[in-house]
């Protein structure tokens, strides 16, 4: 067993060599970065999933209206200069000059408001946008307005969404493309061409520099600033096997793994040829079925919500104690300014015996649970094999299928029937700047009839959303807070499973790693 899984691992290495190397032979004076991702590119439209991997890619080759730095402050991106009205109703825009987009067309007005029309159509923020009446509109090719019927204090932090559903430009034939299918076409605003000609699903995904990019002149911070490619060429290798991404870094055949598996953070501390990074503070997250019997009924995700323990999630994934909390009762990031224990209090403490009593008087029939779990992303495996068995032990029916996490990210768009090729629950992590705040985390803000896998719906939670949004009064806005995170508590939009701080790891001679932000790799800053 341990000759063949040893064969696998030299075999796998081998591979590598040969796929990190070759390449380099034949294009000696090209500058390349060699980036190992935390999962494999199947879904090229950031704005019809919010698999992070697509994320990461729309940040490749699109730019945004707006970007936050690395403050969360929102910064004008594409954007050259805008101006509102006294009343907060009326919102102009005008591009920065030179803009185009990868094939060399002019990016115009149109192309922002269609753009930012497909996001609205999609995102829970531009939800909220829609709900205080915001209507987008060209007034010439440089120049769009936005309008509103009530204000909206968060404009611009609505247009700087960092993750989600990012709000990335596009040209405005493809933006109005139906929503109901990723997009397949690639033609990107921002700083990087993607090379479909050498594009390996399943192994690579190369970009190249875009000559096209115009960035701007202030230096990089967070994702606003400059975006200027340091490297002619970024490599995004698939390594599943962690051995093998480890043993090429440590080698210098790769330049930066951008999730190191928890049982090689200890080792690579003591590298002194590596840089161990923060990868930001995360949240674990169960992900349930609002469509489909059990999940349909909050009484039953109450009961799961019971049965789970942070602190076994958090172990399970073997991060080191101080990299891992052993309980965090918000549903938004314990520490920070939306901390609040307001409906954790009956959750607290784990107890697989009241969740079966609370199951049985949901009216749970046995019906059958479809949990998603990811083969190749060691975290995801973990979190869904510790979420298998506390749903057995709780007395559910669960059947655990195992897939990679890429098919996971085309599986759970399905509305289906479990039993006809959808699914009722899988594992997943957040980054803090998804989760922060009840119109920022990506399930909390889902108001009833969104496009979100899962698809919560609760008309009460999204009245205490709007009430959030809307109240200024530091002190009411609190109350708010409370009120919405109590209400998410009895509705259970989802299941936090614990709060953590993955790691990343850079070459020594990679300079700029320490300005990676937050989980999200903007590797223009990155040189060497």
């Amino acid at each position: 067993m341990r000759l063949n899984r040893l064969a696998r691992t030299i075999c796998a290495a081998g591979l590598l060599a040969a796929a990190v190397l070759a390449p380099a032979l034949s294009q000696a004076q090209t500058k390349t970065l060699r980036f190992v991702a935390h999962a494999d590119v199947k879904i090229l439209d950031p704005t019809f999933t919010t698999a992070y991997i697509s994320r990461n890619f729309g940040y490749m080759v699109y730019d945004t209206l707006f970007a936050q730095d690395a403050n969360g402050q929102p910064k004008p991106q594409m954007v050259d200069k805008y101006s509102t009205s006294k009343d907060g109703l009326t919102w102009t825009f005008t591009l920065r000059p030179g803009l185009k987009f990868s094939d060399g067309k002019d990016v115009t007005s149109a192309d922002a408001v269609a753009s930012v029309q497909r996001w609205a159509s999609r995102d829970t923020f531009g939800a909220a946008m829609k709900a205080a009446g915001a209507e987008w509109s060209a007034v010439d090719a440089k120049t769009f307005r936005l309008t509103l019927k009530e204000p909206f204090g968060m404009v611009l932090d609505a247009l700087a969404k960092p993750s989600g559903f990012p709000p990335v430009v596009l040209p405005e034939r493809l933006a109005k493309l139906p929503t109901n299918a990723p997009i397949a076409e690639v033609v990107g605003s921002g700083p990087y061409l993607f090379k479909r000609d050498e594009w390996l699903p399943g192994s690579k995904t190369v970009f190249v520099r875009n000559p096209n990019y115009v960035a701007r002149s202030e230096p990089p911070s967070g994702l606003a600033g400059s975006k200027k490619p340091h490297f002619d060429r970024v490599e995004w290798l698939y390594l599943p096997d962690s051995n093998s991404a480890v043993a090429a870094l440590k080698k210098g055949e790769v330049d930066f793994i951008e999730q190191v598996p928890a049982d090689y953070i200890t080792p690579l501390r003591a590298d002194a040829n590596v840089k161990l990074l923060s990868a930001g503070t995360q949240q674990a997250q169960l992900i349930l079925n609002h469509l489909h019997p059990p999940f349909n009924n909050p009484k039953v995700r109450q009961a799961v919500l019971k049965a789970v323990n942070q602190e076994r999630f958090n172990a399970a994934m073997g991060y080191p104690l101080d990299m891992r909390m052993r309980y965090c009762g918000t549903y938004f990031i314990c520490g920070s300014a939306n901390d609040t224990p307001a409906g954790a209090e009956p959750y607290r403490t784990p107890d697989p015996a009241k969740a079966r009593q609370m199951l049985a008087e949901a009216g749970y029939k046995g019906e059958k649970v479809t949990l998603l779990v990811a083969s190749d992303v060691p975290y995801l495996n973990a979190l869904s094999l510790v979420a298998l068995q506390t749903m057995k032990n709780m007395g559910l029916n669960v059947e655990g299928l195992t897939m990679d996490w890429s098919s996971i990210g085309a599986r759970r768009a399905k509305r289906d029937a479990p039993e006809a090729g959808g699914w009722s629950a899988y594992a997943t992590v957040a980054n803090e700047f998804a989760i922060n705040s009840p119109i920022v985390s990506t399930y909390l803000s889902a108001a009833c009839g969104n496009t979100l896998p899962g698809w919560p719906c609760d008309k009460q939670l999204d009245e205490l959303r709007t009430s959030w949004i809307r109240e200024t009064v530091p002190a009411k806005r609190k109350q708010a807070l409370d009120a919405f995170q109590a209400r998410a508590y009895e509705t259970v939009p989802y299941i936090n499973l614990g709060q953590y701080t993955p790691a990343a790891a850079a070459r020594k001679e990679l300079k700029g790693a320490e300005k990676l932000w937050s989980g999200i790799p903007n590797v223009w800053v990155l040189d060497k």
